[in-house]
């Protein structure tokens, strides 16, 4: 599919066999399988990440300063470097630790997805039950040339999104759900 095929058996067990198929994830012969998805976002997430994140920091910042300007009160300079502090750690540690985690993964059976950076989530989206693939870019993602990847299904859990890809790869992986779902037999319910 976008990334590598790959076509490997291994086995699991004393007779049952995974097979590993397109970009590496496990599909069991009975079905699929909950397994961590290979292919990583975008590096370019991470500048995305940090800039995003510090933006809101820096909201705060400004209020702070604000609020030091119009009070004159000494101890708000403990609280802007407070959060100065705290709003760097997070820059600098929360885009390295989600791009360690973002993973997401399509197969002919279903698209696999990982994401958080504290609450992690694994998400399974059978390729049968994918009512509507879309692509969303904001500002700062068109900054970053990079796109998000909704896959709405007929899951109570909601949609499964891929964020942080290459606007090419996004494009491609649109493109190739788009087909293998209206290949694909079953009324996505």
């Amino acid at each position: 599919m976008v990334a590598l095929a790959l076509a490997a058996t291994s086995a699991v067990g004393d007779s049952e066999s995974v097979t590993e198929t397109t970009t590496g994830s496990l599909a069991e012969p009975s079905g699929m399988r909950l397994a961590t998805p290979q292919n990583l976002v975008s590096r370019k997430a991470i500048g995305y990440w940090t800039v995003r994140v510090a933006l809101g920091w820096l909201v705060l910042i400004a209020g702070q300063v604000v609020a030091l300007v119009i009070s004159q009160q000494p101890w708000l300079w403990a609280t802007i470097a407070v959060t100065v502090v705290i709003g760097a750690a997070h820059a600098v540690v929360m885009p390295q630790w989600r791009f360690r985690v973002h993973r997401w993964q399509t197969t002919a059976e279903a698209v696999y997805t990982k994401a958080g950076w504290i609450n992690q989530e694994f998400r399974v989206a059978p390729v049968s039950r994918i009512q509507t693939v879309d692509t969303e870019r904001g500002p700062l993602e068109q900054l970053f040339k990079l796109s998000k990847v909704t896959i709405t299904t007929a899951s109570s859990a909601g949609p499964v999104s891929i964020e942080g890809l290459d606007a090419d790869v996004a494009a491609r992986l649109v493109d190739e759900l788009t087909a293998t779902t209206q290949a694909t037999r079953g009324d996505a319910t």
